[in-house]
């Protein structure tokens, strides 16, 4: 136990996640480092992904001694059908979502719900004339039905394309187009996707990986951009504001209440609840003087984004935002979320609630949210947690920091608008070399790393060499507890970066909101690509999830390539037992797609890879350094 806290720091950059790993420490509390030292070492066989469980002819396991499992599959079509079938479980997670989405606004279309209703208006009118529908003279809510038939139609069989391909750049379609992978339908793609890598189909991994660029190019182009899109015109389009970040924003006075997940419909309710007065007044009936809400992970950025609620932590703080002692109730939706919250939850009085029945929990409470009790079922969570501050145990609360300072809200309207309704004083920067590349920093947290010190060097050495940084999902928190996403980091940028977004009055790294809105940044590429009658391979840009971990990750990375997004990743997906799949992964796509993947677990190394990446695409157009 001793030598733990000594080796503390090496588990994370962040104070207020030290004070907390020797708090558990102290208490006997276990963590999710704990639990990775438990597991470790790894079995080699998983990590290279030449172990088939497809049937119960096996398990096999692929070696010199064995090189074929028994029917016959060698290894690359071992590794293909895996990391396909890794891939689909992303999709799956991320076009859910989107799906979710759908359903809400198809039930506020319809009026089957009180509880949530059209925020954006004019964005809807906008995105339902970008799909044909007829928007002049016509009641919002029979536009809304017609938009919502659109989208259900983009997860069925029927149609060669999904949605929003029409904003995909004429050049990278005829790319699609040639190799076959414009994608058809999210549930379509999907599901091919798992009849493919039964036994007995596909049989060639170059063949079943290219089905696995169009499974992902569903989710980045469709179910994604969907939940994105319907996320902004049911709760808000996100514009700059102000919010704060860390454990600090905990309140040791107050009902503490954490939202966590990746789905808006549940904790934009919990926010309008936690502000009514009957319930503020029973939180100073049971000694708080209020109650505070505060975010984990996406569904934390999302709140982020549109209310300015504050943000607790990522991927790795949820744990020690428990563990803090200060947290009446933790409310959670899908996706990212840890098992363990519940047993951590019970060291102290911390209650953990479902709200999804696809994501319950053993020993939380169900809390079912629905269309048409959304309300009803936020005040009753309310209540839970107020009920539960007089249970508290105020000795065994620490709060171990003061909370940073961030902007956000970045969302591509408000871009636009900061440039002045157009993108070409972005465009004029890029040209002139004073902005010399863009780079999406995406994703989530991996105890396998120092936590956040990739996701931050790499933030920090980019923006020194003029690259304008944009970050979703856990990335964000850590930016903003590094001081980074506030505009007085401009000083911490490169001269020519350091110009552009002082005269804006703009951070250096701007935040576009939720894992699931990397579709933002998949739109601004192609805005751009559009703009110059280019591919968006051709632009100098780049994505990068340092410390990736999950599915929803690696579709994210496969789709970015996939669109031509030159991509790094800090570690490579379980495919390394594959040469054909890695030489792929690595070589192959940027022959066909004019991107491929990096693998390169340092930051400052992966910063000078981009870097030289940039430098090729600025020269490609003829561009000066």
């Amino acid at each position: 136990m001793t030598e733990k806290i000594k080796n503390v720091e090496e588990m994370s950059i962040w104070e207020d996640a030290h004070k907390m790993i020797r708090k558990a420490e102290r208490e006997g509390i276990e963590t999710a480092w704990d639990r990775l030292e438990q597991q470790t070492p790894h079995c080699t066989f998983g990590e290279s992904g030449v172990c088939c469980r497809i049937c119960t002819m096996g398990p096999c396991r692929i070696s010199k001694k064995a090189p074929l499992g028994v029917c016959g599959a060698d290894a690359d079509v071992i590794v293909a059908r895996n990391f396909g079938r890794f891939l689909a479980g992303g999709a799956a997670g991320h076009s859910d979502h989107g799906r979710d989405c759908i359903e809400a606004f198809h039930a506020v279309a319809h009026g089957e719900t009180e509880d949530y209703h059209i925020k954006d208006e004019a964005k809807l009118l906008r995105i339902a004339a970008e799909h044909g529908i007829e928007t002049n003279g016509r009641e919002v809510l029979d536009v809304a039905k017609d938009l919502a038939d659109e989208f259900f139609e983009s997860f069925g069989t029927k149609r060669k394309k999904t949605s929003f391909l029409h904003r995909v750049p004429k050049k990278q379609m005829e790319t699609w187009e040639k190799l076959g992978i414009v994608p058809r339908g999210v549930d379509r793609e999907i599901t091919e996707m798992m009849h493919r890598t039964h036994m007995g189909c596909d049989n060639d991994a170059t063949n079943t990986m290219l089905h696995a660029l169009r499974m992902c190019l569903a989710d980045g182009w469709a179910g994604s951009m969907i939940a994105t899109e319907l996320s902004d015109i049911l709760f808000g389009t996100p514009t700059p504001r102000k919010a704060q970040v860390n454990l600090g924003v905990l309140k040791k006075d107050q009902v503490n209440i954490l939202v966590h997940g990746h789905n808006p419909i549940v904790s934009e309710k919990i926010l309008e609840a936690v502000n009514e007065q009957e319930f503020i007044d029973l939180a100073k009936e049971k000694g708080a003087t209020g109650i505070n809400l505060a975010g984990l992970c996406c569904t934390g950025n999302e709140l982020m984004m549109r209310q300015g609620i504050p943000m607790a932590g990522n991927h790795l703080m949820t744990e020690l935002a428990i563990i803090t002692g200060a947290v009446e109730l933790i409310v959670v939706d899908y996706q990212c979320i840890m098992p363990s919250l519940v047993q951590v939850g019970n060291c102290f009085h911390t209650k953990m609630v479902t709200t999804a029945d696809k994501a319950k929990f053993t020993g939380a409470d169900h809390v079912k949210f629905e269309m048409h009790n959304g309300m009803e079922q936020a005040r009753k969570v309310v209540r839970m947690a107020i009920e539960r501050y007089s249970m508290r145990d105020h000795d065994r609360v620490e709060i171990p920091c003061e909370p940073v300072d961030i902007m956000t809200g970045f969302s591509n309207e408000a871009l636009l608008e900061a440039l002045g309704g157009t993108l070409t004083p972005l465009i004029d920067s890029i040209k002139a070399g004073k902005i010399r590349g863009v780079v999406g920093i995406v994703g989530c947290n991996n105890p396998k790393y120092k936590h956040d010190y990739c996701n931050v060097n790499l933030t920090r050495e980019l923006i020194k060499k003029d690259i304008l940084v944009i970050v979703t999902g856990c990335v964000t928190t850590a930016a903003g507890k590094a001081g980074l996403l506030v505009p007085e980091a401009i000083e911490q940028a490169g001269a020519g970066l350091k110009e552009v977004c002082g005269s804006l009055g703009i951070p250096p790294v701007i935040h576009m909101g939720s894992c699931v809105d990397n579709a933002r940044i998949l739109q601004l590429a192609a805005l751009l690509a559009n703009d110059l009658g280019v591919s968006i391979s051709d632009l100098p840009l780049a994505a990068s999830s340092p410390e990736w971990y999950s599915e929803k990750a690696a579709t994210i990375g496969t789709y970015a390539v996939a669109s031509g997004i030159y991509t790094h990743l800090g570690h490579p997906p379980n495919i390394t037992g594959s040469p054909v799949v890695t030489n792929l992964a690595l070589n192959g796509l940027d022959d066909i797609l004019g991107a491929c993947f990096a693998i390169e677990p340092d930051p400052f190394k992966a910063a000078d890879l981009i870097d030289e990446r940039i430098k090729l695409k600025r020269k490609g157009l003829g561009l000066e350094e």
